[in-house]
């Protein structure tokens, strides 16, 4: 029995999304053609661009194609800072993505002052961190929406207000949430938001960056102007269709399949509650309602990965490897675990097609395995 539990890391493509992407690829023609070719993917993109306007609740503004929330998150970073001659000041959290946190590492090799804000050990962001962290030369602040990691959900709403108050362009990386949760920019006060089809349903290679009104950005990519001149490039019309599909499917569906992922997720985690070994991690009432995640005290989060591989099921670490040896989690140690713990993070991560026998069974080999793994040690 193969039972796959790491949805947070990639989603299976949904059958109507396939068909959607089919119907689209059977046809051609350039957007930017004036034929009818070419107008006939014009309309596809278009419509699958409202779409995802509609899943994010957008009554303004517009959402720019990437190809994924990598490529967003460094749009909505550079497209903000490279407006400045001269480095300014710039705010971020010590549990970012590496899509975020890799490119604000580069501004401040290059002179940018970084305040980075601590969490709790929730994984939580004070919004009194924010507010008393802001400069007169802050221009940006950019917090994840939910952790793909521990599952914590922040208070984007309150995160917001303080940076609309300052007149601080506010981004998200919503990669996690979008999909999964409501998601609402016309009452949230966010600037820019990145997501990735691939997390709902949808293809790898596309993504998107909502800009709200109002909001400058000087683009990554020159050539032809698409995009509004923000992402240069023939873009990727089955792939298009795809996500606006995906995002259509989701917001028939969240949240009712919310309800249903949160009453398994919770099932799950009080199938594990008789392992005392086994440690919860993030914030447990605001939380991805399809997230569960763990430290082991004494096993290595990658050792726990591997067991279950053979088991057949698939759930992922919360620790990275370098040269073959395993490394504390960084989000792990900014929540305040001591390494030893760090290094044995697991996720599970459930989807549409996870049913209450999948997750008795990967209960049953998860303990198996620990069993099996503390035996051979």
């Amino acid at each position: 029995m193969q039972v796959y539990l790491d949805h947070s890391a990639t989603t299976p493509l949904h059958r109507e999304v396939r068909a959607a992407m089919e119907e689209v690829a059977s046809r051609w023609g350039n957007s930017s053609s004036l034929h009818i070719w070419g107008e006939r993917s014009l309309n596809v993109i278009e419509r699958s661009r409202q779409m995802v306007m509609n899943l994010l609740g957008a009554v303004g503004g517009r959402v720019v194609f990437t190809s994924g929330g990598t490529e967003s998150n460094n749009l909505a970073i550079f497209g903000i800072t490279r407006q400045y001659l001269t480095p300014q000041h710039l705010i971020t959290s010590t549990v970012e993505h590496a899509a975020v946190a890799e490119p604000i590492c580069w501004l401040e090799q290059h002179g940018w002052a970084v305040t980075r804000l601590p969490v709790d050990a929730r994984g939580q962001i004070a919004p009194q961190d924010l507010q008393l962290s802001l400069r007169p030369n802050t221009v940006l602040v950019s917090l994840i929406y939910a952790h793909n990691e521990v599952g914590t959900v922040q208070n984007l709403t309150k995160l917001g207000q303080i940076c609309r108050a300052a007149g601080v362009c506010f981004h998200t990386d919503a990669v996690q949430a979008v999909g999964r949760m409501p998601v609402d920019v016309s009452r949230c006060p966010v600037d820019l938001l990145s997501f990735s089809a691939h997390k709902f349903y949808g293809p790898q290679g596309i993504g998107g960056l909502y800009v709200a009104e109002g909001v400058s950005l000087v683009p990554l990519h020159f050539g032809g102007g698409q995009e509004d001149g923000l992402r240069s490039g023939t873009p990727a019309v089955p792939l298009i269709a795809g996500l606006g599909q995906a995002a259509s499917l989701a917001k028939d569906m969240m949240l009712q399949e919310g309800d249903r992922l949160r009453a398994l997720r919770d099932h799950l985690r009080q199938q594990l509650a008789d392992l005392p070994e086994l440690q919860p991690t993030g914030d447990w009432q605001d939380r991805l309602p399809h997230h569960l995640s763990f430290c082991h005290r004494t096993l290595a989060g990658r050792r726990l990965v591997w067991a279950m591989n053979l088991a057949g099921i698939a759930i992922s670490s919360g620790s990275a490897c370098s040269s073959g040896r395993t490394k504390p989690s960084p989000t792990l140690l900014a929540m305040g675990y001591p390494p030893e713990i760090a290094s044995g993070g697991i996720r599970l991560s459930l989807g549409y097609d996870t049913t209450a026998a999948d997750v008795d069974w990967a209960a049953l080999a998860l303990k198996q395995a620990i069993a099996r793994l503390q035996l051979g040690d």
